[in-house]
């Protein structure tokens, strides 16, 4: 008997082929809408494989709806929607999708750096609005990135590659990570400085970490005082590491200049939430690794981890 797996956002049909000669499949019909919690609790009763998105919380009640669950494959690189321990406990192997968007992902981070930096999508709408009429010597000004220092927080695969591109603008790299890393050091020219001395330096600072309990509001009216008045924060690693409510504040009160944000502590962000009220943020819907390529990428590698998993064969991108 074929094994079942239930896949909660509709993806593209070659994907899901691949998979429907050994096991069973079932898939939520929705692209762009989320599985509903019941539907997913319902789903997921007689399963062994589950491929979700980082859009589904799968905690200890998924994982006592579906006794037979073997496997759990995460099409993403963040695994903070799982509850690893409680898989773990279950003996529940949980996957990801590591190394395929790291590209994808610096370019969008450093397109959003340029972005924020020189008021690209203000300037936009100031143009759309009608409010051009003259050319002056201030309007619209923003902040230079070719000779600027560059803090970058977390120097992972994407954090590398960020300073790659960095190193192209003649930028001066700091980074803070856990461990330094001699050998991207000597490829970027980048320079290993503590928390405090990134924050305190840097022009720009780049979120790049993953997120965990133990970095929950890393960045927060203290870290934010302590940045430079013309300074700009980008994040595109995940929501919650950055305190949002001092964050307002420090762009509302011009503690430091502007803001890019891809990510966000409570997804889709509220279209009331303050942060969305101010000029000097700019702000994208959590598209990282959002090109076509990477998209279909990590949907193949999700479902290669669960395929191999079951079949006992091939390589699995294990978490746990």
């Amino acid at each position: 008997m074929k094994e079942k797996i239930y896949i909660t956002r509709k993806l593209p049909a070659g994907i899901v082929k691949k998979l429907e000669g050994e096991f069973n499949i079932d898939m939520w019909d929705q692209e762009e809408e989320a599985i509903p919690r019941e539907v997913l609790l319902e789903k997921v009763k007689d399963v062994q494989g589950l491929l979700c998105m980082l859009t589904e919380t799968i905690d200890e009640e998924v994982m006592d709806a579906a006794p037979g669950l073997k496997v759990i494959s995460n099409m993403a690189v963040g695994y903070n929607n799982i509850d690893v321990d409680a898989a773990t406990n279950r003996e529940i192997v949980v996957t990801n999708t590591p190394g395929v968007l790291t590209e994808t992902t610096a370019d969008l981070t450093f397109a959003l750096m340029m972005a924020t930096a020189r008021r690209l999508v203000e300037a936009s709408d100031y143009l759309r609005n009608g409010k051009w009429e003259t050319w002056s010597p201030m309007q619209l000004t923003g902040m230079d990135i070719h000779g600027a220092t560059l803090g970058i927080i977390g120097f992972g695969r994407i954090g590398q590659a960020v300073a790659k591109r960095a190193a192209g603008f003649g930028m001066n790299i700091l980074y803070y990570n856990r461990s330094q890393k001699p050998d991207a050091e000597r490829e970027t020219g980048a320079r290993f400085a503590e928390l405090n001395d990134v924050l305190r330096e840097s022009d720009f600072i780049s979120i790049l970490l993953p997120y965990s309990e133990e970095v929950h509001h890393l960045i927060s009216a203290k870290e934010l005082s302590l940045m430079k008045k013309t300074a700009v924060l980008i994040n595109t690693a995940r929501g919650g590491i950055v305190d949002e409510d001092a964050l307002y504040d420090a762009l509302k009160n011009e503690t430091i200049w502007a803001a890019g944000l891809d990510v966000f502590e409570k997804e889709p962000i509220d279209p009331s939430h303050p942060l969305l009220t101010l000029p000097n943020v700019v702000t994208l819907p959590h598209i990282g690794s959002a090109s076509i390529a990477t998209r279909m990428k990590m949907a193949e590698l999700a479902a290669n981890n669960l395929h191999n998993f079951l079949v006992g064969s091939g390589e699995v991108k294990r978490v746990n």
